[in-house]
């Protein structure tokens, strides 16, 4: 797939993209990157993609910019991420992706971008800006759950589900190490060392980058929430034991005078005279029931009920 960039993205042929002065951008496979890369006439050092992608990077060569892109998936941060490969320079930007993220984006910018102010620097621009448009909201709802789970915790309306929260810290590490390397992308862009863009329109690289940093901060905020989240169940739960320690404790108290008088009594001794008093069962029952109500009227007046 090839485009002209213009007012839009204009569709075009391989031929259009080789005989003209405009920018364009080129989606082809990895087969196809191989048997047409000399058409493209970049001065490539490093081959973009040649091996294994594990991260979003930007390599300067002598007369080119290599690299890859490695994108967690918005709708699943642990599944896979998406990955492919770019090559650019003055004239064009070539995306070698044997999958269809790519298209995808393109077809996105086609569809919602229209520039009065048409440029190869706004392109890339909005290609960086497709990828991370969703994060906001993503962040929202991370930041809605973690309230409805400190909101649960706190009226203990629901245990914590600790699978859950290391889940959401395990997607905002994933999140912020994209960021990291968003970051390190748009400052190699910006610093325009082969002198590939137009001075005036380094600006939306420094933009990009600024909108990058906010979500870094943002989600290193949701990271700091997820802990303070765990320490506040971690402090729940030291509550309920000891809520828990405090009703025994009670329930020993009362129950040790109570046990001492079923222990004196039960050794049945020949000679003990209250066994032979008529009064003597009620008068113990009074006593165990005076003991009874006397220690919970102490507990009750400190408080530890």
């Amino acid at each position: 797939m090839y485009y002209l960039i213009k007012n839009t993205l204009v569709p075009c042929t391989k031929y259009d993209v080789q005989n003209t002065d405009e920018p364009y951008v080129a989606i082809v496979t990895r087969k196809e990157w191989q048997e047409d890369q000399d058409t493209f006439d970049m001065g490539i050092e490093t081959e973009p993609g040649s091996k294994e992608i594990l991260v979003t990077q930007a390599e300067i060569n002598y007369d080119s910019i290599t690299g890859t892109f490695s994108i967690p998936n918005r709708d699943n941060l642990s599944d896979e991420d998406y990955k492919f490969a770019f090559a650019l320079d003055e004239k064009g930007i070539v995306f070698i992706d044997n999958t269809e993220i790519t298209k995808r984006i393109i077809r996105d910018i086609q569809i919602t971008k229209k520039w009065k102010v048409p440029s190869y620097e706004r392109f890339i621009y909005d290609f960086l800006i497709e990828i991370i448009k969703r994060d906001l909201t993503i962040m929202e709802n991370y930041e809605r759950e973690l309230d409805n789970i400190n909101y649960s915790i706190i009226y203990e309306e629901s245990d914590l589900s600790s699978r859950r929260l290391n889940q959401i810290r395990a997607d905002i590490r994933d999140l912020s190490n994209h960021y990291d390397q968003l970051i390190d992308f748009g400052e190699i862009l910006e610093e325009n060392e082969n002198n590939f863009f137009k001075e005036e329109n380094l600006r939306y690289f420094r933009s990009f980058i600024n909108r990058i940093d906010r979500l870094y901060d943002r989600a290193s905020s949701i990271k700091d929430y997820t802990i303070q989240v765990r320490d506040i169940y971690r402090a729940q739960l030291d509550i309920k034991q000891n809520r828990i320690m405090t009703i025994l404790t009670i329930v020993t108290t009362i129950f040790t005078p109570l046990m001492f008088i079923v222990g004196w009594y039960g050794m049945n001794f020949k000679y003990m005279p209250e066994l032979n008093m008529p009064e003597a069962y009620p008068s113990v029952m009074i006593a165990c029931l005076v003991i009874s109500i006397i220690s919970l009227l102490f507990f009750k007046q400190k408080k530890w009920l």
